[in-house]
């Protein structure tokens, strides 16, 4: 088959795919990014012509698929992180975040501490495993007065790479970092670093990363 078929052919078949592609936007919208990538020359084509393939990229959460009745209650309820020591971990997220202190469960040899934003909605006893965004701190006793406990890993640094951050959004970016900047906050990127000027990072007192962007944040 020559070049110029192979082309043919293989333009051909992205017509019919984005063609498809379209259709399906008519039943559920989405906007479509295409992007060209460069496959590997084959021995029958020129080297110096690889062919472009087209790679799309949905950018809108209307792609989802309906839930089932299997699934339709599920919610992500709360993401669970160690901590050292306690009191300047809810000293940072109550007073520094503005968190609401919703829960404590206390063992023998550790403590759970449940923290929420409530937004004017008490989360009780009842309705705690009925809501989402819930961020648990666990606290094994004695990490706080141990000189030997080295602290847990954040995530982003080997040994321990694999969890990243917890992201907060608010109205006011800049007068949040600002705020934070006043009040000691270790930040790990600044509005002013980097390409991405809208979004910035602290830590808490772990080390964790916090991300903090606009909630009119559009990717």
């Amino acid at each position: 088959m020559s070049q110029n078929s192979v082309i043919d052919r293989h333009r051909a078949l992205s017509t019919v795919t984005l063609a498809s592609l379209r259709m399906l936007s008519l039943i559920r919208p989405f906007r479509l990014r295409v992007r060209y990538i460069r496959p590997r020359p084959s021995s029958r084509l020129l080297r110096t012509q690889p062919l472009l393939t087209p790679r799309y990229i949905f950018t809108s959460s209307s792609l989802a698929m309906p839930r089932t009745a299997e699934t339709a209650s599920f919610k992500f309820n709360h993401t669970m992180i160690r901590v050292k020591d306690p009191q300047a971990s809810l000293k940072f997220y109550t007073e520094v975040l503005g968190m609401d202190l919703v829960a404590k469960n206390e063992f023998e040899t550790f403590t759970l501490y449940f923290l929420a934003f409530d937004n004017g909605t008490p989360t009780t006893a009842e309705n705690r495993f009925s809501r989402e965004g819930i961020l648990e701190l666990t606290h094994n006793h004695g990490t706080e007065s141990d000189p030997s406990f080295q602290g847990y890993a954040s995530g982003n640094a080997d040994p321990g790479r694999g969890f990243g951050h917890i992201a907060i959004t608010v109205d006011d970016v800049e007068a949040a970092c600002a705020r934070f900047e006043q009040l000691g906050v270790r930040f790990q990127k600044r509005l002013t670093d980097g390409k991405m000027k809208h979004i910035a990072f602290i830590l808490d007192p772990d080390g964790y990363w916090i991300e903090i962007l606009p909630n009119t944040f559009k990717p």
